[in-house]
């Protein structure tokens, strides 16, 4: 199992393929003369010594990368051998992903849906979802329409979605953005934190005790990682020994360090942490390291905490997206002329897809109480009685012919 956390984004991963060793929590720079091993369970690797000392702090985690901010890869070894066609699978996402928000953050602004969150600055966590199966649970927050972009989701999927009409999915229960996908195995984003965490080791339990040879991957962000919740998911993950991410040193969980702002870092690590889970049961933690680029969501003003200065720094500096371009340019698979028209013909796809659920009616008024429970419950039923007469008695405050039916099934 892997968890993501943003801001900073986790994952469990091995390190043996990035030829690296995890810093153990507890280290002592001094052991007894003659290295007497501990046999407490649990912590057989220390070492009996006579010297006292409190630990504070552990060495530095290095961070894994495979580009530098300008695309150009470190170490050839780690450069993952994909084709061109997955490399542009990846960046037209991305791209999409980015004129996506665009549009819908500037449709929130005009009043024409209720809330948004966008992706700005964070796109390289599409590696993720490249470097899973499609067959790998996904537990969401907020931020990971990549995710389904990458796995199939339609433009018009998000759009239906995000306007609640007739055509949703979800049935205009949720919130905009709180996406879910049975067929694409993404579960339905919730909106209180972190509550996706424990729910997500029980999963990979379930797959775990199935034989399943999947894993489930559970994104976060970093205020996500200080809720009960969180702590509670990673000593189940330690204790059942299947993957789970998080801070995991603590809990005795192999741990890594990556750049979120590297496609192909995120890339290999999601691979190397899926291997590790799926064919050793082993807990991993990824913490990718990104920076939000826009508002928390469009209930926030991040000037108040935030300079405009620092956010157009990172904006221009370390962009993932012009990451990934340059890498590509590089290799003559992608060119300035390519991305003008690709830009050109994706926005009006979008835009396409965003009229037409514009225009859409509601969902019916009876999906309010079709589906909550196998079986209608004696509340549910006096419930739908005194909308009924509710309706009946005040229907110029209900604008029935907005909704599918216009009321007739209630």
């Amino acid at each position: 199992m892997v968890f993501a956390c943003r801001n900073l984004w986790s994952r469990k991963t091995s390190l043996n393929i990035l030829n690296r060793k995890i810093t153990r929590f507890c280290q002592f720079t001094t052991k007894t003369i003659t290295e007497e091993k501990v046999k407490f369970p649990g912590v057989k690797e220390s070492y009996f010594t006579d010297k006292m000392q409190f630990i504070q702090s552990v060495n530095p985690i290095p961070t894994y990368r495979v580009m530098d901010r300008q695309g150009k890869v470190l170490d050839p070894a780690q450069e993952p051998q994909v084709s061109k066609e997955f490399a542009l699978k990846i960046y037209k996402d991305m791209i999409t992903l980015n004129i996506f928000d665009l549009i819908l953050y500037e449709a929130q602004r005009q009043g024409r849906i209720s809330f948004y969150m966008t992706n700005y600055g964070e796109e390289a966590y599409i590696g993720s979802a490249a470097g899973l199966d499609s067959q790998d649970v996904i537990f969401g927050q907020y931020r990971e329409a990549g995710v389904l972009l990458y796995r199939g989701f339609t433009l018009d999927e998000f759009m239906n979605q995000c306007y609640s009409n007739e055509k949703d999915s979800g049935k205009g229960r949720q919130m905009p953005v709180h996406y879910g996908s049975k067929k694409l195995n993404f579960q339905t984003i919730s909106s209180p934190l972190a509550t996706q965490i424990p729910q997500a080791s029980g999963a990979a339990y379930a797959l775990k005790r199935a034989g399943n040879k999947n894993c489930v991957m559970c994104y976060f962000g970093e205020g996500a990682a200080s809720e009960g919740d969180f702590h509670a998911a990673l000593n189940l993950a330690a204790t059942m020994r299947y993957g789970i991410a998080s801070r995991g040193i603590g809990y005795g969980i192999d741990s890594i360090r990556v750049d979120g702002n590297d496609v192909w870092a995120v890339y290999n690590v999601t691979k190397a942490a899926r291997q590790l889970a799926v064919e050793e049961n082993r807990p991993v933690l990824i913490e990718a390291m990104s920076y939000r680029i826009s508002h928390h969501s469009t209930s926030d003003d991040s000037s108040a905490y935030r300079s405009k200065e620092e956010v157009e720094n990172w904006m221009r500096f370390d962009n993932p997206i012009v990451r990934l371009r340059r890498w590509l340019e590089d290799k003559n698979w992608w060119n300035g002329q390519e991305e003008k028209s690709f830009r050109a013909f994706i926005r009006k796809e979008i835009l396409t897809s965003f009229s037409k659920a514009e225009k859409l009616q509601k969902p019916s008024i009876t999906d309010l109480f079709n589906d909550v429970y196998d079986r209608p419950t004696p509340n549910i039923i006096i419930q739908r009685e005194k909308l009924k007469k509710l309706i009946e008695k005040y229907p110029n405050n209900y604008p029935l012919k907005n909704f599918k039916n216009e009321g007739e099934d209630l």
